[in-house]
């Protein structure tokens, strides 16, 4: 099998980078350790990293969709809350990582990757 390929994922709201930065650290270091290749980082910065539109995001799953038919893709978060505090939108969040043919991992060892038909399958919220 081929070697998993990783979409770093992150928001940021404020102008303040700091955590960002460790963030996206930790999970470069992650995916390194498990002998994965990282695509690249999208962030959503601002009012983007708030709602459910997410420009960057949407890039990612895009790449990620052409990428999937190819190999196992992964869009890697630091937390579930990088995705979103709210756990509807996370849901919905997931569903489209889900929709776009991967699954979403975070550095603490959880994954979605079980739950990937059920989230595929789900009707749009």
């Amino acid at each position: 099998m081929n070697t998993p390929l990783v979409f770093i994922y992150d928001r940021n709201a404020t102008r303040s980078s700091p955590y960002l930065d460790m963030r996206l650290t930790g999970c470069r270091n992650y995916a390194d350790r498990r002998g994965w290749q990282v695509a690249d980082q999208w962030i959503d910065r601002g009012d983007d990293a708030l709602g459910p539109e997410r420009p960057r995001l949407a890039a990612l799953l895009e790449i990620m969709r052409t990428q999937a038919p190819r190999r196992q893709v992964i869009c890697l978060v630091h937390t579930w809350d990088r995705l979103a505090r709210d756990s509807e939108l996370r849901s919905t969040l997931q569903q489209r990582v889900a929709q776009a043919g991967g699954f979403t991992a975070t550095t603490f060892d959880e994954s979605d990757e079980r739950a990937h038909a059920a989230l595929v399958g789900r009707p749009d919220v």
